[in-house]
């Protein structure tokens, strides 16, 4: 489970009915939501919310460094909260689902030195793709 409400109120984000909402929403693994579908999920729980407020929220959260956007293959972005524990992305190649994975060794040292080209990396994204079980079974997406 994801660590986003915790990791919120140690900053002592305010947290007003919406953000909570919002974040509520976000809470979990494996969770890689778009805007939109972080706003029907809230909605739910809050119906007032309005679209906006959601938009807002989020923009403020990767801004804060406690969700990131992820985008892969020019689909709509998505939101994950995990941006503090290392990890890439399994994503289907048919339907999207993205699935956060933790391969073994250290990608920052699996570029050698002359294919560096002088470069300090500071950072690895690694994206693994295939077809998710739902995908090569023919199954429809829920």
């Amino acid at each position: 489970m994801s660590d986003l409400l915790q990791r919120l109120r140690g900053r002592g984000w305010r947290m007003t009915s919406q953000r909570r909402v919002v974040a509520e929403v976000l809470d979990g693994d494996h969770v890689h939501l778009t805007a939109d579908e972080v706003h029907v999920r809230a909605a739910q729980r809050l119906p007032e919310i309005s679209r906006a407020t959601v938009y807002n929220t989020l923009g403020e959260l990767v801004s804060l460094g406690e969700v990131m956007e992820v985008s892969t293959d020019g689909r709509a972005k998505r939101y994950d909260p995990n941006a503090h524990r290392p990890h890439q992305h399994l994503v289907c190649s048919a339907c999207g689902t993205i699935r956060d994975v933790h391969p073994t060794g250290d990608p920052l040292t699996g570029l050698p030195e002359e294919e560096r080209f002088g470069f300090t990396v500071s950072e690895v994204q690694v994206v693994y793709r295939g077809l998710c079980p739902a995908c090569v079974a023919g199954l429809p997406q829920v």
